[in-house]
């Protein structure tokens, strides 16, 4: 299986495969306009609320299960 491994490795060590983006296709550019639709969106959902109670819950389980 080494063998396979040195020759798959010098195979594709003289491919000059560059990673450049060439094209690229943006749909919508305001970023900080999705940021703030994300934002209403967690904390129209409730996602916001189940967030701190995860958050409380979780404090009060690591104080309880903490030695010392």
């Amino acid at each position: 299986m080494n063998l396979w491994n040195e020759a798959t490795y010098q195979l594709l060590s003289h491919l000059h495969i560059s990673s450049t983006v060439i094209a690229q296709s943006v749909r919508d550019p305001n970023i900080l306009g999705q940021m703030q639709r994300a934002f209403t969106h967690f904390v129209q959902t409730g996602q916001a609320w189940a967030m701190l109670i995860g958050l409380v819950i979780g404090y009060m389980l690591r104080n309880l299960t903490s030695y010392g």
